[in-house]
């Protein structure tokens, strides 16, 4: 194999290389949704699949947390020194008292629920909490995504 005379060349090949590359292009593609072979290890099992179905199923005010905090800035920046310090005192108080009082409400739920389900499964650890943050994110940015719509029953758990 000779070297390459001129850049043009030097691209052509590269890209033909790159187009030889089958593993690159499936990784490109990004993983199927829904196979449990592509999750992280931490999303595994049927007590967390269980979990993120709960959590799916309903509506809550620690999903858009983010989107308050983010209006929350924007409000303190505005130049009324006793806006202001509503905000910082009262507001971003609520806002953190009910997202911490809805993540243990979910947790101990889903704790409580997943025992009486898998009572023979020792990965009931750790379930409250992987749902109470799960609860916290964006439900467009959570992964694995959504199986379950909001207002829709959570399906009976695979073993």
């Amino acid at each position: 194999m000779n070297a390459p005379q001129t850049r043009k060349e030097a691209y052509r090949a590269w890209r033909e290389r790159q187009a030889r590359d089958v593993p690159r292009v499936k990784r490109a593609k990004g993983a199927p949704p829904g196979e449990e072979r592509n999750f992280r290890p931490q999303d595994l099992g049927p007590v967390r699949a269980y979990a993120r179905d709960v959590v799916d199923s309903r509506r809550s005010i620690s999903e858009y947390f983010l989107y308050f905090s983010l209006a929350i800035i924007v409000l303190l920046f505005l130049p009324l020194p006793e806006f202001q310090v509503v905000v910082t005192y009262v507001v971003w108080p609520a806002m953190m008292v009910t997202i911490i009082v809805e993540g243990v409400f979910v947790a101990n739920r889903v704790k409580r629920q997943a025992r009486e389900l898998f009572p023979d499964d020792g990965s009931v650890r750790g379930a409250g909490w992987y749902a109470a943050v799960r609860q916290l994110q964006v439900r467009r940015l959570r992964l694995p995504k959504p199986r379950v719509k909001p207002g829709e029953p959570v399906p009976a758990p695979r073993r």
